[in-house]
């Protein structure tokens, strides 16, 4: 996979940089039928947690000072496995990969508010973007995600703010398909400011055929858990495939 990458004449070269960032971050568990139903291909397994229930995050990122820009983001990812791969002891193997940080994610739709990083994401990674309305709210403890496409509302996702720890950096990994096929993409985050909490996250769904997709995971719902980077910072690696 090429090292660097012309898109609307500026050169990306990778890894992808992020300097500053704010992200917060709130997990569900949903339907697993319903979350499967939404993957596509056929690459990628949602892990089960509980028995029919799978792990969904829905996550806000403020770039500040990024290689792609100054933009805003909202992810819905599943965590996934790549189909056939061992998950160890049944529900106890999932749970323990959450922890540890080891499962991979696969983002079904990663809307942005700007061209240039739709693009690029879309070219380099196989990112799911597209550019919609974002708009951030932040209050001393608390921030807020509003989401909008085609004029409607999709949701606004709410968490709580603040936190003094530091997370160190933590190596991951992403799914995606790039034109058919399936790649994995390894990132690196850390940062200052982190908080975690298990309660105070609100989701509202909107009108909006998406909000209609999450509806059918069982959302609006409480979050299981929330987190909050108020200084993210991390790197994309190239794409590597499967």
């Amino acid at each position: 996979m090429a090292s660097a990458h012309i898109i609307q004449g500026r050169e990306v070269s990778l890894p992808c940089n992020v300097r500053d960032a704010s992200s917060g971050a709130a997990s569900f568990l949903v339907s697993a039928q319903a979350a499967q139903a939404m993957l596509p291909g056929d690459a990628f397994d949602v892990v089960e947690i509980l028995p029919g229930r799978a792990l969904l995050s829905l996550a806000m990122i403020d770039y500040r000072d990024n290689d792609l820009g100054d933009y805003d983001e909202v992810s819905i990812a599943f965590m996934v496995r790549e189909r056939g791969q061992s998950g160890g002891v049944p529900y106890l193997g999932a749970v323990l990969d959450v922890v540890r940080g080891k499962l991979k994610t696969f983002i079904h739709w990663l809307p942005v508010n700007q061209t240039f990083t739709r693009e690029a994401g879309a070219e380099i990674w196989g990112f799911p973007k597209t550019v919609e309305d974002i708009d951030f709210d932040y209050a001393p403890d608390r921030a807020t995600c509003r989401l909008s496409a085609d004029g409607r509302h999709v949701l606004t996702l709410s968490v709580p703010r603040g936190g003094s720890r530091e997370m160190p950096n933590t190596e991951l990994i992403t799914c995606t398909y790039i034109h058919g096929v399936p790649h994995r993409v390894r990132f690196a985050t850390g940062a200052g400011g982190f908080g975690f909490s298990m309660s105070g996250g609100r989701v509202e769904l909107g009108e909006h055929p998406y909000a209609d997709q999450l509806r059918s995971l069982g959302l609006p719902k409480r979050p299981l858990m929330c987190t909050w980077m108020e200084n993210m910072h991390g790197r994309f690696e190239a794409p590597e495939k499967l």
